[in-house]
């Protein structure tokens, strides 16, 4: 008897903290929790019922007093228009918003991209119309020498350029093209501006190469000359014998032609 006793008064505070202890289970919290969590806004689940003929007092008290009109509006979060549905459309037009100024950005950074690779004088070495073309014809301009310069000219004839100041003249405007070359090639312009640039430098090479070329001709001719009469005056040359026969032949020759 004595053990029993020590044994309840061990047991029966125990007894009494587990059933403290002990979850309640309430429909109305469960129907509400369900409700606003992830199922549909019933408002036939709503705790306390109205009851038989409307006259549970509960349910005035409770839903007419306390809270008029909370079962008839849908208040779950993720409702057609809950607090987090709207959330959620607000972020999906924060990201339209986002991909549209970033289509912006990108566009504006390809332009200002395209507008540097259009004008900068950096990267203009890898211009197609510089490739195929005017690199090729403004080469002579751009790598001359001396061999090259006087490249197929008899020594005679090259003595007398230099010995006149010819070449001298002449590499010199070929110095001034070059660097007015290098100057349109690397400097930061419009590309169709560049491109007229270089066209009408290739134009003024092509007169001075021109004007170079007849005074090598006209140099070759005057050594040549020089040497026949030179050979003439030392009896190098025979002369033929004029005859008035020559220039009855000599007009027969032009009649002959002319008919």
């Amino acid at each position: 008897m004595k053990n029993f006793l020590i044994l309840s008064i061990i047991l029966v505070p125990l007894l009494r903290i587990c059933y403290a202890q002990r979850v309640v289970r309430d429909e109305a919290v469960t129907y509400q929790q369900q409700r606003m969590v992830y199922q549909q806004w019933d408002k036939n689940k709503f705790s306390p019922k109205p009851g038989f003929l409307s006259l549970n007092p509960y349910y005035w008290l409770t839903w007419g007093l306390f809270h008029p009109n909370y079962h008839k509006t849908d208040r779950r979060p993720l409702s057609a228009t809950g607090p987090q549905t709207q959330r959620l459309a607000m972020v999906a037009s924060m990201k339209t918003i986002d991909d549209r100024y970033k289509l912006h950005s990108d566009t504006v950074r390809n332009t200002a991209l395209a507008e540097i690779a259009n004008q900068s004088g950096t990267i203009t070495g890898v211009d197609p119309l510089w490739q195929l073309y005017y690199k090729r014809q403004l080469d002579p301009v751009l790598n001359y020498s001396p061999s090259s310069i006087l490249a197929g000219l008899s020594p005679q004839v090259s003595g007398k350029l230099i010995s006149e100041g010819l070449y001298d003249w002449y590499r010199n405007e070929l110095e001034i093209l070059r660097e007015r070359v290098n100057a349109a090639h690397t400097t930061d312009m419009d590309r169709g501006a560049r491109i007229m640039a270089y066209h009408r430098l290739f134009l003024e090479y092509r007169k001075l190469a021109g004007v170079w070329s007849i005074r090598t001709s006209s140099a070759q001719s005057t050594i040549r000359m020089t040497a026949q009469q030179q050979r003439l005056k030392t009896g190098t040359i025979a002369v033929p014998a004029w005859t008035p026969g020559s220039d009855v032949q000599i007009a027969r020759n032009v009649l002959a032609h002319v008919q």
